[in-house]
C-alpha cells in the first residue's frame, strides 16, 4: 500500500496539495505517483509567477519507463519551484512529501474537489 499522509489533499491525477501556516500551498506528486513512474529523471516546473486554473498542467515528470504531466491540484500562482530537483530529480523518488515537493503556491481557489487522504487511498488501493 503507498504512503498517504493524512495531512494532505489530493487529485485522481496523483499530486498531493499541502496547507501551510501562512495561507500558501505546496503541491507534489504522490508516493503511488513517483513509485508507477518509476526512476525519475527529469523535471520540468513553470517559472515563478505563473498561474494555473485546477486540473492545467503545470509542469512535466520525466522517468526511465514515461513522461507525465503534473496538474494543478487549485487555482493557484506559482510563488517558487523547487530549484533542487532540476539538479536531482530523483529526490521524488526518496521523498515524495518532503525534500521531492515540486512547487509553492499562492492558493487563487478552494480545495473542495479535492480528495481526502481516506479517498485516495481507496482509489490508489483499486488500481
Amino acid at each position: 500500500m503507498s504512503n498517504i499522509p493524512t495531512n494532505l489533499k489530493y487529485t485522481t491525477d496523483h499530486e498531493w496539495l499541502r496547507h501551510e501556516s501562512d495561507g500558501q500551498g505546496v503541491i507534489g506528486i504522490t508516493d503511488h505517483a513517483q513509485d508507477s513512474l518509476g526512476d525519475i529523471t527529469f523535471v520540468e516546473l513553470p517559472e515563478p509567477g505563473a498561474s494555473f486554473a485546477a486540473g492545467e498542467a503545470f509542469g512535466v515528470v520525466e522517468s526511465v519507463k514515461a513522461a507525465s504531466d503534473l496538474y494543478m491540484p487549485v487555482d493557484a500562482e506559482i510563488l517558487e519551484v523547487n530549484e533542487q530537483l532540476l539538479e536531482t530529480p530523483e529526490a521524488v523518488n526518496t521523498d515524495a512529501y518532503g525534500e521531492g515537493w515540486m512547487v509553492k503556491v499562492r492558493l487563487d481557489g478552494d480545495d473542495k474537489d479535492l480528495l481526502s487522504p481516506e479517498a485516495y487511498g481507496e482509489i490508489v488501493g483499486s488500481e
